[in-house]
This record gives structure tokens, sequence and C-alpha cells, in this order.
């Protein structure tokens, strides 16, 4: 008996270290997902898929194309799949620029593989429970001054945070890491001209009081 493509979540592994490849396979495979792993992001943007992925775990430093280049095709694609970037360095730049361009969430490598599944997971799970609540926060956020500047992931963020959620909520909200958080949140105040959170918060408070 087959099973409808609505039913299978397919994620995607990106990386041109093999035991990378085949702990992370492992791992979602044992969890129920069905995996599909590429050793260069040529290869992986060359493939057709009958089911798009649920989520795409892309290594940032491989031979060919880098893992910040594929995010950037992806997005150019209207890539809609969450995206993990894994990279061998800690490096905070990196990370800074990887989320700036679309990516859900950052790890620095040696790793806990079974982290990222739950990360994986917990994302998903945010998804179906931010799609209920998704159009009383973009109401929201659409009266806030400079709004319109924001990526649709930092309106979600600027959603969480003027409702008095902590970066540790919005990231448990959000399935994604309170650092994490705190990128978006420094990028929503350099957008909204915000001096510091308290700044934040009054910018916030006095467009929405505005509009009640």
């Amino acid at each position: 008996m087959s099973m409808g493509h609505d039913r299978i979540r397919v994620v995607c592994v990106v990386d041109d270290d093999e035991v990378i490849r085949d702990l992370l396979t492992a791992v979602f495979d044992s969890d129920g997902f069905l995996v599909r792993a590429f050793e260069s992001g040529d290869d992986f943007l060359a493939h057709g898929f009958d089911a798009q992925p649920v989520c795409i775990l892309l290594d940032v430093l491989m031979p060919g194309r880098s893992g910040l280049d594929v995010l950037k095709t992806l997005n150019a694609r209207g890539g809609t799949a969450p995206v993990i970037m894994i990279s061998g360095s800690a490096d905070i730049p990196m990370a800074v620029d990887a989320i700036r361009c679309g990516a859900l969430d950052f790890f620095e490598k040696p790793f806990d593989p079974e982290t990222i599944v739950d990360r994986v997971k917990a994302a998903l799970a945010a998804s179906a429970t931010r799609a209920s609540a998704g159009e009383r926060i973009e109401d929201d956020v659409d009266d806030i001054p400079g709004a319109h500047s924001l990526t649709p992931r930092e309106r979600e963020v600027l959603g969480l945070i003027s409702g008095g959620q902590s970066n540790k909520e919005a990231g448990r909200l959000l399935g994604i890491s309170p650092r994490t958080i705190e990128v978006h949140r420094a990028r929503i105040m350099e957008k909204l001209g915000a001096k510091n959170a308290a700044d934040l918060v009054r910018i916030v408070m006095s467009a929405t009081d505005g509009g009640r």
C-alpha cells in the first residue's frame, strides 16, 4: 500500500561528510522521516522531489556551492521548507548571515543528532500552531511603523515578543533556539529604530494602542 505524498515527511541532508550524512539519516529514519541525503549543494538543487521536503539540513562549507549559496538559491526559487544550517566552526557572523538569509536555525559540529531531530519536530509542530494564530499576529504587526521591512520570520518573532514572550518562550513556540531569537530581535530593533528592548516595547505598544 502506497503512502500519500501529504503524509510523507521528507528531510534532506546536504553535507559532504559521509559520516554526518549517515548519522543524520539513521536518527531521522528511526523517527519515521524519509531521508534524502546529498553530498553537494549542486546534487541537491538538481534533484526533482515527488514530495517536497519538510526540512533541509544544510552544511555551510562544502566543495562547490557553499551552504549559504544553496540557501540563497532556495530563496530565489520561493522555497518554503525550513532550513537548518550546520557548520564545523563556531563562526557567529556566519550564523547571523545564515539567519538573515532565512535559515531557521544554526548548529555547530559536533552536535547531538537527537537534538536536531527534536528541533525539527518542534519547528513542524510550531508551524501548525502558528497557522491558526498567524492572522492575528500579522494584523497586530501590520500596525507597527516599519514592519513592512521585516522578513516573515522577524514578523513572527516580533508578534511573540510584543506579546511578552521571553527569548526562551518565543524560541520554544517557533521551534528555534533562544540564541536565534536574539539574532532576530537585534535585526528587528535595527529595522524599527529601537534603541533597546524597552524602546522596542514602547514602539509596539504605541502602535497597537493607536490601532484599537
